[in-house]
């Protein structure tokens, strides 16, 4: 996926978790942060963001923050691309080969998932998460506890019971993790959710991805290790 209109800011602060405060060619704008989770690694005041004129030219915010730097890193912080990018990924067969069917928001029962996608001679449900949290080179989710995302995962679990395959898909929305896993110290529960997961039938998938200001692509699979790697 692309950003057509990019343009390079300084972070100053986040006053709330829908805007932030950047400087930018010399003014300080406010900016819509098209990501409410805590992020608070990603942003120190000084940190170097990318932000996309907003579409809606009547908005009272004229950017959306998108990418940031840290270290040598772009971190893409669009909580809407994972699911935009895993679309493109799909539909061009990366999980089944020559897919006759990508459907996003695919509602089951009561529920809905990210994706339903059927092949030739597969059917597959798919939840997808987007990681923003790096430490030490080790990608984790969650960054703050989600009771959204066990049901999410317990959802899956009914899906391998009624007899299509099921993943949760983590795209990481960065470049050269060591691996992926669940990020214990904050939700030891979610941890554990993954692990039953596995144990019914969930698969796991990590995806990293490509990242510039104005692009995201996924890129490659990343090893998935369930107990949270010693650092």
């Amino acid at each position: 996926m692309r950003y057509p209109n990019i343009h390079r800011a300084v972070f100053l602060d986040r006053p709330n978790r829908f805007v932030a405060h950047c400087e930018m060619e010399g003014q300080q704008l406010t900016v819509h942060v098209k990501n409410t989770g805590r992020c608070r690694e990603l942003l120190p005041p000084g940190v170097r963001v990318w932000c996309e004129v907003a579409q809606n030219p009547q908005r009272k915010t004229k950017f959306d923050l998108i990418t940031v730097q840290k270290g040598d890193r772009l971190i893409n912080m669009d909580s809407q691309a994972p699911n935009a990018v895993l679309g493109e990924w799909l539909r061009a067969g990366g999980l089944l080969p020559q897919p006759t069917l990508v459907k996003g928001e695919a509602t089951r029962g009561a529920s809905r998932l990210d994706f339903y996608v059927e092949s030739p001679t597969r059917r597959a449900w798919i939840e997808v998460k987007g990681v923003t949290l790096e430490e030490e080179g080790h990608a984790r989710f969650p960054d703050a506890p989600t009771q959204r995302g066990i049901k999410h995962l317990e959802e899956l679990e009914t899906c391998v019971r009624d007899g299509f395959e099921a993943y949760a898909v983590f795209v990481v929305q960065m470049e050269g993790v060591v691996d992926f896993a669940p990020n214990r110290r904050t939700h030891p529960a979610f941890g554990d959710a993954l692990v039953h997961a596995v144990q019914n039938g969930v698969q796991i998938l990590a995806l990293d991805c490509t990242v510039t200001p104005e692009s995201l692509q996924i890129r490659s699979r990343v090893p998935v290790e369930l107990e949270e790697p010693q650092t």
